[in-house]
């Protein structure tokens, strides 16, 4: 039986989910012809969810698309951002979203007196604040637009995503951080890449490519090779990245809230590869030198890899992860 999606996003409990989106029936239908005049499926859906993060108060830390489904690890931002916004900020985001039109369906401009006339509307504000902040509105405008267009695409009419996606609240750090490396390595599990970085539709590449325009990729292969300096500096990288910065540097240096505090991109990436061997070489050995990151987590190797092989296995159902039995019950 399905559970009412109230029941399950409760942000005082946690912030985090994993969203799950399946193609109708499982088809693998995202790798099928092209849309909106030619452009990749995955790309549209990548650059999608970048666009929506602009405007939302719902912030992505992980994403991969793949040939039949989607995997989204959000971060509801409402209380932080949403709730903050001032009205006018709300109606500027709204219209971003939905550009108004006149009954000639020609587009309306945007100005401060448009805002304004619609500002004056409480009760409309209250409920696109309320929207914005929502990551099932999040997920709708992501996949409802897509769908449309993929039918026009074929010229036919039906569903293209199955009707729900599946959200699973992260309880704590580390199964947020096994969430995300499981995302990040699903292309290398379907056979579809041979290393993360090149991991086609994914956060962990987007990651790469974003530290590779700022001239830093000699830096970030350092980082995999094992330099405790170059890992240190790796957080200075995200600054002005889109994704969650993996490293909560709020402490330190940064008024953006991050992932993890002390778990740098360069940790994270290093995590990401040697798991990810796995996948490619049947084998894994986890750097010693991430030990240092499982104390803090309160794991170690051994249990890492035991939740690792239970997720890639499918073996980990139902609407909540956590680290510990405890905190489930909790």
């Amino acid at each position: 039986m399905t559970v009412a999606r109230k029941k399950l996003v409760d942000p005082s409990v946690t912030r985090w989910y994993h969203c799950i989106s399946k193609c109708v029936r499982s088809l693998f239908l995202l790798g099928e012809s092209k849309i909106d005049g030619g452009m990749d499926r995955k790309a549209w859906l990548e650059e999608r969810i970048r666009f929506l993060c602009e405007i939302f108060a719902v912030s992505i830390a992980s994403y991969s698309v793949l040939d039949n489904h989607l995997h989204t690890v959000v971060r509801i931002d409402a209380e932080e951002a949403a709730d903050a916004w001032t009205d006018k900020e709300v109606a500027r985001r709204w219209f971003r979203l939905l550009p108004p039109r006149d009954k000639k369906r020609k587009l309306i401009e945007v100005t401060d007196e448009y805002l304004e006339e619609a500002c004056r509307d409480s009760e409309w504000v209250e409920q696109k604040r309320q929207r914005l902040g929502s990551m099932s509105w999040f997920m709708k405008y992501l996949k409802e637009p897509f769908s449309r267009l993929a039918n026009k695409e074929e010229k036919c009419h039906g569903t293209f995503f199955e009707s729900r996606f599946k959200s699973i609240a992260i309880l704590d750090d580390e199964a947020l951080l096994a969430v995300c490396v499981y995302v990040d390595l699903n292309p290398l599990a379907a056979g579809l890449a041979q290393t993360p970085e090149d991991s086609p539709y994914t956060s962990v590449r987007e990651r790469v490519e974003h530290v590779k325009k700022l001239g830093k990729l000699r830096e970030l292969l350092a980082c995999k090779q094992g330099s405790i300096a170059a890992r240190k500096l790796s957080g200075l990288w995200e600054c002005d990245q889109w994704l969650i910065p993996i490293e909560d540097r709020r402490s330190i240096d940064s008024e953006r809230e991050g992932m993890i505090e002390g778990l740098t991109l360069g940790n994270y990436l290093m995590l990401v590869e040697q798991t990810g061997r796995k996948e490619r070489e049947g084998k894994s050995s986890i750097s010693p030198e991430l030990a240092d990151l499982f104390d803090r987590l309160g794991t170690n190797e051994s249990q890492w890899q035991n939740r690792m092989d239970r997720l890639t296995g499918g073996k980990l159902v139902g609407n909540f992860i956590a680290s510990s039995r405890a905190r489930l019950r909790q």
